[in-house]
C-alpha cells in the first residue's frame, strides 16, 4: 500500500510541474480541472500514508517528493515534529533566521500563504505555510521552503497534508493523553510516596522507560500566572499547560531518553539524571533555554524549581517538595521566569514557611522603621546597611565598595545608628536588621 501511495504521489509531482510552467500550458478549463484532480489525488495518497500507520514524518517525506525543498511539521508555537529533505537543504534552513537559538520555528513570522524567501540560494525562493486545525483548534502548522517560487498547485498540496496532518496528530494526542495519564499517575505515586517498594518503583519505571535508579534531581515547573486583568478562559489554559508539557517532554526526551516528565494540573515535573560531570546547575538551565525558546509563537513565562540531589525512589517525595519549595521562593525573590536551586534559597527557606505575610511586613517595619520605606534617602541607607553587614562592619571595605570616602561612611554609620540603634555593638540587632532586609527583597511581602 505504501508503494502504491508512493507512485501516486509521483503522478501528482508530474501534474504539479504541468501546474508550475515546467511542461505547455493547458487551456483554463483544462486547469481548473486537472488542479481538481490533483487535489484530490494529493489528499488520497497522503490519507493512505496514515491508512498505512504513518505519522507526521511520512507526511512530510511524501510532500517533499511531490515539493522537493524542505517540508517541516510544527506545533502551534514552532516546535518541529518532523522535516524532510536532503540533508544540506535542512541544515541550511535550520541555521537560518526561521529558526531560534533552541531549535524553534519562528512560525509566528511566517504568514499563512506564500511568500518570497530571501535566504533561499539566489534570493528567489519562497515558503509558504498553512495551519493544522482540527474542530477549531489549532494543532500547527506545514510549512515548506522551496529554492523556486511556489504555485497555486503546490499550496493545494500543502493544505490537502494540513487536513491529513490534523488527522495524525489528533491520532496522536488521543493515544499520548491514554499513555500520560497512566505515566502521569505512577510519577504522581512516586513524587507523593506510594509508589510501593523502591526496587517496584525502579521496575516499573522502567517498563515506561524512566531509569529510577541514578542519582536524580526534581525540576518542578510551573507558567507563571498573568496579571487579573488579562486572565484567559479556562478553554485557553488547558491547551495552554497541555503544549507547555508536550514542550517539556520533547526538550527533555532529546537530552535524556530515561528520564520521567509528566504534565500535573498547574505544573510539570521532571526527574532529571545527574549529569556525569555533576553539574546540575548549567544541565537545567539548558533545558529550560530550550524550551523557552526566545518567547516567540506566544509562549508564556514559567519558573522552575529545582531539588537537592538524590539517589533513591524513596528521596523523591521530600525532592519534589523541596523543588515546589523552590519555584514559590524563587518566583517572590526574583518574579517571573525565576530558575531557583533549592540548597541556594538559605534562609528564604525559612521566612517563606511564615504563611501570614502581614506578620513578615510588620517584622520589617518595626526592625528598619524609616528605612522600611521606598523614599530615595532610605533606600540609599539601606544599601549602605546592607554592604555594612555583608563586609562584617568592615568600614574601608564597605566605603570601597560605595565609593565613599572614609569620613563620609563614618557619618552615615552614626546616621543609622541614631535611626536603628547600635547595631555596631549589638550582635542580635545586627541579625534582626539582616533578616528584615532579606524579608524586603521578597516580592509581594
Amino acid at each position: 500500500m505504501r508503494g502504491l501511495a508512493s507512485r501516486r504521489m509521483g503522478d501528482v509531482a508530474n501534474d504539479l510541474a504541468c501546474a508550475s510552467g515546467q511542461v505547455p500550458a493547458q487551456p483554463a478549463g483544462s486547469r481548473r480541472a486537472a488542479a481538481a484532480a490533483r487535489s484530490e489525488e494529493v489528499h488520497r495518497a497522503l490519507v493512505q500514508v496514515v491508512v498505512d500507520g504513518g505519522g507526521l514524518q511520512e507526511v512530510t517525506d511524501e510532500l517533499v517528493g511531490v515539493l522537493g525543498g524542505v517540508v517541516a511539521a510544527t506545533t502551534p508555537d514552532g516546535r518541529v515534529q518532523a522535516v524532510s529533505g536532503a540533508a544540506a537543504d535542512v541544515a541550511r534552513v535550520l541555521a537560518s533566521s526561521h529558526v531560534d537559538g533552541s531549535g524553534r520555528w519562528r512560525v509566528e513570522r511566517v504568514p499563512a500563504g506564500v511568500v518570497p524567501d530571501p535566504e533561499s540560494p539566489g534570493g528567489a525562493g519562497s515558503l509558504a505555510a498553512v495551519p493544522v486545525v482540527a474542530g477549531g483548534v489549532h494543532l500547527g502548522r506545514i510549512i515548506a521552503f522551496s529554492e523556486g517560487r511556489l504555485h497555486a498547485a503546490e499550496v493545494t498540496a500543502l493544505s490537502a497534508a494540513a487536513t491529513v496532518a490534523a488527522l495524525v496528530v489528533t491520532k496522536a494526542l488521543a493515544v499520548r493523553a491514554v499513555e500520560a495519564k497512566h505515566s502521569g499517575d505512577f510519577l504522581h505515586d512516586l513524587v507523593s510516596g506510594r509508589p510501593g517498594s523502591a526496587e517496584h518503583a525502579v521496575t516499573h519505571a522502567a517498563s515506561l522507560g524512566w531509569d529510577l535508579d541514578r542519582p536524580l534531581v526534581v525540576v518542578v515547573a510551573e507558567l507563571d500566572p498573568v496579571p487579573p486583568a488579562v486572565r484567559p478562559t479556562a478553554e485557553v489554559l488547558r491547551p495552554a499547560q497541555e503544549r507547555f508539557a508536550a514542550a517539556w517532554t520533547s526538550v527533555v526526551g532529546a537530552r535524556d531518553q530515561r528520564a520521567a516528565v509528566a504534565g500535573f494540573t498547574a505544573e510539570v515535573v521532571a526527574l532529571l539524571g545527574v549529569p556525569a560531570n555533576g553539574d546540575v546547575e548549567r544541565s537545567v538551565a539548558e533545558v529550560v533555554s530550550a524550551v523557552s525558546g526566545d518567547g516567540g509563537g506566544g509562549r508564556r513565562s514559567f519558573s522552575c524549581g529545582v531539588s537537592r540531589v538524590v539517589t533513591t525512589p524513596c528521596g523523591l517525595p521530600a525532592a519534589y517538595e523541596q523543588a515546589r519549595k523552590a519555584v514559590h521562593v524563587g518566583r517572590q525573590l526574583h518574579g517571573t521566569g525565576a530558575v531557583a536551586h533549592f540548597d541556594r534559597l538559605g534562609v528564604f527557606r525559612l521566612l517563606s514557611l511564615i504563611p501570614d505575610s502581614s506578620e513578615l511586613r510588620g517584622f520589617v517595619t518595626e526592625t528598619l522603621g524609616e528605612l522600611a520605606g521606598d523614599d530615595p534617602d532610605a533606600v540609599d541607607l539601606r544599601r549602605t546597611l546592607e554592604v555594612l553587614l555583608e563586609t562584617n562592619l568592615n568600614v574601608a571595605e564597605t566605603a570601597r565598595t560605595l565609593h565613599f570616602h572614609y569620613n563620609t561612611l563614618r557619618y552615615r554609620i552614626g546616621k543609622l545608628e541614631r535611626m536603628l540603634g547600635t547595631f555596631t555593638r549589638e550582635p542580635a540587632l545586627r541579625l534582626d536588621l539582616a533578616l528584615a532586609l532579606q524579608v524586603l527583597r521578597m516580592r509581594g511581602v
